[in-house]
């Protein structure tokens, strides 16, 4: 095989949303080797909440295979096999997709990847201004605008055009998410998402209650959804029971891509700091997300101008109902 047709490697481990917010990068990589078979290197979901970036990535045509990155790798063995697996595939450009890991890590990192015969890096930071996200004035610079410092090598990435964030959904998925909203019978509708895998980002149940009762007496002949993990269902459930429009629990219902397509025709979403947030925005929906400390602001905050975040580091209890309520309704209004 020569140089000119080997598979690409890509390095990129993390769930729904570090996928999400990686997916320009993404799009750079297929524009920059076209016709190239892509491998990712990534890790299997801790948690039965996540969604595995080949779930998220394979449909859409922006992956080939995958290669599991076990979480704690320490083993030789375990090492060994997988140097063994990377070396099959025949690849010798690495995409270096990675988190912030530190200069040590990226070293080991860098050693790693040539015993693995990857000769041509594309990405592992040697600057120190790329080991991390800038400080701001507001906060930490977005993950999205890092990564792509991190792969300028792979040339200009546009986090502005809409096309960079293109999941492609299938017409397979397309068509269940209409399916899965035919009980709105057409209307305009809003979505939430009140699930997610940290407890310390869970806004509670009362405030959920209460907020959808304040949106109600303006936009109550709006149709309301929920997407998350089937876990959230009842919860969710019980916040749809009280909206007097039509509703649609969709919790557990759909992948998450058939839940993307469906949130790509919501007029808001409101959610947790979590992948599905990342999800709506990427559809083209604006969103509105209810952060507490468990992230410093702006890092993981979704990405473009037309979304709006309440970032409040005592954590997200202290955000009240009056917020939530203000800031969705001025964006319902066109006034955010």
């Amino acid at each position: 095989m020569s140089a000119a047709d080997a598979p690409i490697l890509i390095y990129r481990l993390g769930s729904l949303g570090d996928t999400v917010v990686a997916l320009p990068c993404f799009h750079a990589i297929e524009r920059r080797f076209p016709g190239r078979r892509r491998i990712v290197l990534t890790n299997v979901p801790v948690s039965s909440k996540a969604a595995a970036l080949e779930l998220i990535l394979k449909p859409g045509g922006f992956l080939d295979g995958v290669i599991d990155y076990p979480a704690g790798l320490r083993s030789i063995g375990r090492i060994w096999r997988l140097v063994r697996d990377i070396r099959a595939t025949g690849a010798r450009t690495l995409v270096y997709l990675a988190a912030p890991r530190g200069s040590a890590a990226s070293r080991r990192d860098r050693i790693f990847f040539r015993l693995c015969g990857l000769r041509n890096i594309i990405g592992l930071p040697r600057d120190a201004d790329v080991l991390d996200c800038r400080e701001t004035a507001e906060g930490l610079e977005p993950e999205a605008e890092r990564l792509v410092r991190q792969m300028a090598d792979l040339g200009p990435i546009n986090l502005i055009d809409p096309a960079n964030w293109d999941l492609r959904y299938t017409v397979e998925e397309r068509a269940r998410a209409v399916a899965a909203l035919a009980p709105l019978a057409g209307s305009a509708f809003l979505a939430i998402n009140m699930g997610g895998k940290d407890a310390s980002k869970d806004w509670g149940d009362d405030n959920w209650q209460a907020l959808m009762a304040r949106l109600a007496r303006d936009h109550g002949n709006l149709g309301l959804i929920a997407v998350g993990a089937r876990e959230d269902f009842d919860r969710s459930g019980a916040v749809l029971a009280q909206w007097p429009g039509q509703t649609a629990n969709l919790c557990g219902a759909l992948a998450p891509r058939e839940s993307g397509a469906a949130l790509g025709g919501a007029s808001l979403m409101i959610g947790h700091d979590s992948g599905p947030l990342h999800l709506a925005a990427a559809s083209g929906t604006p969103v509105l997300g209810l952060f507490g400390n468990f992230n410093r602001p702006r890092r993981w905050h979704p990405y473009g101008t037309a979304h709006r975040v309440i970032h409040d580091m005592r954590g997200v209890q202290a955000i009240t109902v009056d917020q939530a309520a203000d800031t969705a309704l001025a964006m319902l209004a066109g006034g955010a």
